[in-house]
């Protein structure tokens, strides 16, 4: 990506990040709100996730997860369900903030305890995760509130035009 784009992408995320604030559990309700540009947004304004009731998930739910095991999977385990490693991300995600998510990806985390010590690193030069953040949060925002089963979403809506150039765009 040119240094121009990478800038853009991180004034993004930080902007993000800024307006952010709302819980992904119950707290911070992930009904969707409103549509923009083909992705689903809750009443604040946050990515959420759009589940048919034939179990038809929207795009971002099913990039998230096909970006999640792609890069996450390895610590966190699949589905989100954490292993002896890392944490449960589909638990994380019912007391993390949308900010508090974007930051901790990018600028990665270290928990010490007195039994051991977890290092995330930080992914927020990872073209192939920061694209694709509001996909992981998504998908692991609609694991974390049941809406979906563990595995890969049996069906899913396509991918638009708009998003297509924005991939490309982000990717460079």
């Amino acid at each position: 990506m040119k240094a121009g784009a990478w800038f853009f992408a991180l004034i993004a995320i930080a902007y993000l990040a800024w307006i952010g604030g709302v819980k992904a559990d119950g707290s911070g309700d992930p009904a969707v709100g409103s549509v923009a540009n083909g992705r689903y947004l809750d009443k604040e304004g946050q990515p959420t996730y759009n589940v048919q009731p034939d179990g038809t998930v929207d795009w971002f739910t099913y990039s998230g997860f096909r970006r999640y095991h792609a890069h996450c999977h390895v610590c966190h385990g699949p589905d989100g369900e954490g292993s002896s490693y890392a944490p449960a991300l589909a638990e994380s995600l019912k007391t993390l903030t949308y900010r508090e998510f974007l930051f901790i990806v990018a600028d990665g985390r270290k928990n010490v305890t007195t039994s051991q010590t977890n290092v995330m690193p930080a992914l927020g030069h990872n073209r192939d995760v920061v694209c694709y953040l509001d996909d992981i949060f998504v998908y692991l925002r609609a694991r974390s509130n049941g809406a979906i089963e563990r595995g890969r979403p049996p069906k899913h809506e396509d991918k638009s035009e708009m998003t297509a150039k924005a991939e490309r765009s982000c990717r460079g």
